[in-house]
């Protein structure tokens, strides 16, 4: 029987918290044994949370103001340890620092993550881990690029207005004034997501509807960072057409492109996330781990953060169960990806609402039924 569990588990959005997550499970657990060796290592795929994640691994967390995605300032933060960053994008830029109900698919800015950045540099750091998702912008990086030194111009010299929208009026781009202290860091673009920039599995295609964006608004925002694209070719060569077509080059409305044109190398969020966390020496502490989040679903397997961290723990030959809200996965799927078994919170509460309301109490439940099944 398992004598040390590691819980490594990702949020379950919008109920709880993966911080949450882990000490709902850790006092579950602790009703059925009681003097069991818990390890917490919340984690995230580089999507909204993974600040938080950080934060709980030790590192230091950093507040400013920045400009949100509509241009009204928001408070954000930043991660740091020693020398090393982790910045969210969603922190500055996310679809949660718009107004309810309110979306912006084409004006909305990532002019506020390029703050983040900026003020990572300022800290010191030397190597910046970039996690993006969860986005409220679809302006391929331009208002970031913008933040650290760039120069988007229309036809009459004058800077082009925030937004994807407004992409088609570009006429030049300069990016002689960007922050010469991008040049000496790591910068490594952390995703779950590899779509390239434009066409049918670019950035607007396929995220712009969860973002407000009309079947118009889509085709529109595909056109128009075609053209930013092909601008940023003519200002800074070949390299940028190249950059528009790479994988991650789509992320979070196309930031992942304004990352890759000022140096970032793209890793898959979860790996990174994981190597940042000091996943390893942890996992070796295990007899068990508990993974999971709020949906386990066939999205999980590319790339989310229970796939990474039982794809991790299967290769140190450690037995993985998960916890979720909701499962969509039959077992084959889970087995496959190396998860013995998944909870799911409607297993105890077939309603889903009340999963919801009550997702704390209902997930001490499904722990104290794997303390039974794997602890006792």
């Amino acid at each position: 029987m398992a004598q040390s569990v590691l819980i490594a588990a990702d949020k379950f959005k919008g109920t709880l918290t993966a911080v949450q997550v882990a000490e709902r499970v850790t006092a579950g657990l602790r009703r059925i044994v009681p003097h069991l060796q818990v390890e917490a290592l919340p984690v995230a795929d580089g999507g909204d949370g993974t600040v938080d994640a950080a934060v709980a691994a030790g590192f230091e967390r950093r507040e400013l103001r920045v400009a949100g995605p509509l241009g009204d300032e928001v408070t954000a933060a930043f991660a740091l340890r020693g020398d090393t960053a982790v910045v969210e994008m969603a922190e500055a830029s996310g679809l949660q620092r718009l107004p309810a109900g309110v979306f912006a698919p084409l004006t909305s800015s990532t002019y506020g993550s390029g703050e983040l950045l900026r003020a990572a540099l300022d800290a010191g750091a030397r190597t910046i881990v970039f996690g993006v998702g969860g986005s409220a912008t679809t302006d391929g990086g331009a208002g970031m690029l913008t933040a650290l030194g760039a120069r988007f111009l229309d036809a009459d010299g004058e800077p082009v207005a925030p937004g994807g929208g407004t992409l088609g009026a570009l006429a030049s781009a300069d990016l002689s004034g960007l922050d010469p202290r991008l040049a000496s860091v790591e910068l490594v673009l952390a995703s779950d997501v590899d779509n390239p920039l434009t066409g049918p599995k670019g950035a607007p295609a396929v995220y712009g509807p969860q973002k407000g964006a009309s079947p118009d608004d889509v085709e529109a925002l595909d056109a128009a960072l075609a053209h930013y694209a092909q601008v940023l070719e003519d200002a800074v060569g070949p390299q940028a057409a190249e950059y528009a077509a790479a994988p991650g080059a789509g992320a979070a409305g196309g930031i992942g492109y304004g990352a890759l044109l000022i140096g970032a190398r793209f890793r898959p969020g979860i790996e990174v996330m994981l190597d940042v966390l000091g996943f390893a020496p942890a996992l070796d502490r295990a007899d068990l781990v508990i993974t999971g989040e709020g949906s386990l679903d066939e999205q999980t397997l590319h790339g989310k953060a229970p796939a990474g961290v039982a794809a991790a723990a299967r290769a140190a030959d450690k037995e993985v169960v998960a916890v979720c809200g909701r499962l969509a996965l039959p077992p084959e799927a889970l087995g496959r990806a190396g998860i013995r078994r998944a909870y799911p919170l409607t297993e105890v509460e077939p309603d889903v609402a009340k999963c919801i309301a009550d997702a704390g109490p209902i997930l001490e439940r499904v722990a104290e039924q794997i303390a039974r099944d794997f602890l006792t």
